[in-house]
């Protein structure tokens, strides 16, 4: 096994402890990034769909400027989000390298991206059903709870395991400038030294991470769909 391992990993089996502080880094953002972004999504989402023309509270002006909002910063590739908050992530967290720093542009990326993936989710809502909520004298924070994310459970669950995977992946493109994780092991050492076994190793350790996240989420569709 040792011999195999030499033969055909050479410069992975030389660096496992930076394989390890890697993988931790890569959870590490992925995690929180993905629960500060769940957090301010669903609510953004929640507010763009029910503030639209229709919604049971409907306001054209704070839909209208959310809508803008959303789509402008979705529309700014990842690269260049990193370069554009350098000073705000100074600001915040103290540096622009590491881990921790690259939470606050992964977290900014991340929220439009999600807002928008609820806003899809809570859509396909039966409308009869908030119609009859509305009949029964439900308040409109009661069918936000009550209707739109309970009935839209396995959408919004659904929407929830396809940021978390595109969350992973941004993870590893702010790796490329700094942010340590998988990304970063795989530039340093993969691209600038020539060791595509540790590229490889790498990217296998994310795909495993990513159909970890999938299999969690379908399995969870599953549950709550029956």
């Amino acid at each position: 096994m040792q011999a195999l391992l030499e033969k055909y990993l050479p410069n992975v089996i030389q660096i496992p402890n930076e394989f390890v502080q890697a993988t931790i880094d890569t959870l590490y953002m992925s995690f929180f990034t993905s629960l500060v972004s769940g957090v301010l999504g669903i609510f953004f989402g929640v507010i763009l769909v029910v503030t639209r023309q229709g919604g049971i509270l409907e306001n054209l002006f704070i839909f209208n400027v959310l809508d803008k909002i959303v789509n402008i910063v979705r529309s700014i590739p990842f690269i260049i989000l990193l370069s554009l908050l350098v000073g705000v992530t100074r600001l915040i967290v103290g540096t622009s390298i590491g881990a921790t720093a690259a939470l606050v542009p992964l977290i900014v990326g991340v929220v439009p991206f999600f807002a928008r993936q609820i806003e899809i989710a809570l859509l396909e809502v039966d409308p009869g059903v908030i119609e009859a909520a509305e009949a029964m004298g439900t308040s409109p924070l009661g069918i936000i709870f009550r209707v739109y994310l309970l009935e839209g459970l396995p959408g919004i669950v659904r929407v929830s395991a396809l940021t978390i995977i595109n969350v992973i992946g941004l993870t590893a493109m702010a790796g490329a400038v700094g942010a340590g994780g998988l990304g970063s092991l795989a530039v340093t050492r993969g691209y600038n030294r020539f060791q595509t076994d540790v590229t490889w190793v790498a990217m296998i350790i994310i795909l495993i991470l990513v159909f970890i996240s999938q299999a969690v989420s379908n399995w969870i569709i599953k549950k709550i769909s029956h």
